[in-house]
């Protein structure tokens, strides 16, 4: 016998012992009678045996029919199960949701899997990037924005308004001196944002006079990098909250003083106007939102 299988006759003996009709069988396959007829006499030729013997009550497995049919039937069901398989991969419905990498590091990816529970229908892609991304092209679903929800011709949703804490190392603040007052934080190096202005804004509005000191120190353009840098010990660092709970509750990271103010801007669930009523983007933004709304650990001071 040779090497290639008879795919195609053997699928004609599988459906014709099945139902135990040519005619069945030819339904089943899509096929004429006379088709399966002719690869089921092809594929006894081909073995030397007769596998089906006729009867008044229709097709009837021999013998040697009936030896091989059963792991042909499961054979045959396991491939059409696999194939099921395959088409529900392809029907699975996929979000690209694209934001910065230090908000999707600290505060997005982390609860990912609470929404892969909820909804094992969807996956969701994140495309991690400082570069707005334009929806228009359709390559991208849903962005996390942070700025002061001005984007138009595009569908908006407020998601939360973190707000600005003084956060260091707690090595760094055992061997420096005591902070009590905003003022006090100008003792030690300060961590920059990326345009030096939120430590010199959050002193003013505390009641610091300008100093040049608050704009001096290292800066970043990732909060995400400027809360590795506290955790360093490398100097006392204005975070937004959201970024720092984790690393606060787990010891990293210490509250400096309690005298949070709110950032300037919220992040935002934005989206084409046709594109929000998807399910997969209606489902996804609607857990965003519970999720907002979480009650995260407050921090504690060192």
């Amino acid at each position: 016998m040779g090497s290639v299988l008879p795919l195609l006759a053997l699928r004609a003996f599988t459906e014709a012992g099945r139902h135990g009709s040519i005619k069945l069988a030819a339904e089943a396959m899509g096929v004429t009678s006379g088709a399966v007829s002719q690869q089921i006499r092809q594929l006894e030729e081909r073995v030397g045996v007769a596998l089906f013997s006729r009867t008044r009550y229709g097709m009837q497995l021999t013998e040697a029919g009936a030896r091989i049919h059963p792991p042909l039937l499961k054979a045959f069901d396991q491939i059409a199960l696999t194939l099921g398989t395959l088409e529900t991969v392809k029907t699975r419905q996929t979000l690209t949701v694209t934001t910065a990498p230090s908000f999707a590091a600290s505060w997005l990816v982390p609860r990912l899997g609470r929404f892969s529970d909820e909804h094992p229908e969807f996956e969701v892609r994140v495309e991690a990037t400082n570069r707005v991304v334009d929806l228009r092209d359709g390559r991208v679903d849903v962005a996390i924005r942070h700025g002061l929800g001005n984007y138009p011709g595009l569908k908006t949703i407020p998601l939360m308004a973190p707000v600005l804490i003084p956060v260091g190392s707690p090595r760094l603040l055992a061997g420096g001196p005591p902070i009590h007052e905003p003022a006090d934080c100008l003792a030690y190096p300060l961590l920059q944002d990326h345009d030096r202005a939120d430590w010199p804004l959050w002193l003013k509005a505390l009641g610091v006079e300008s100093d040049p000191r608050a704009e001096r120190g290292p800066s970043f353009d990732d909060g995400f990098l400027l809360v590795r840098a506290a955790e360093a010990g490398q100097g006392l660092a204005l975070v937004r909250d959201i970024y720092a709970y984790d690393e606060i509750a787990a010891g990293r990271l210490a509250l400096v003083l309690d005298r949070s103010w709110p950032a300037q801007f919220a992040y935002y669930i934005v989206s084409l106007p046709e594109v929000a009523d998807r399910p997969v983007v209606a489902a996804f933004s609607a857990w965003l939102l519970r999720e907002a709304q979480r009650p995260a650990e407050e921090p504690h001071r060192a």
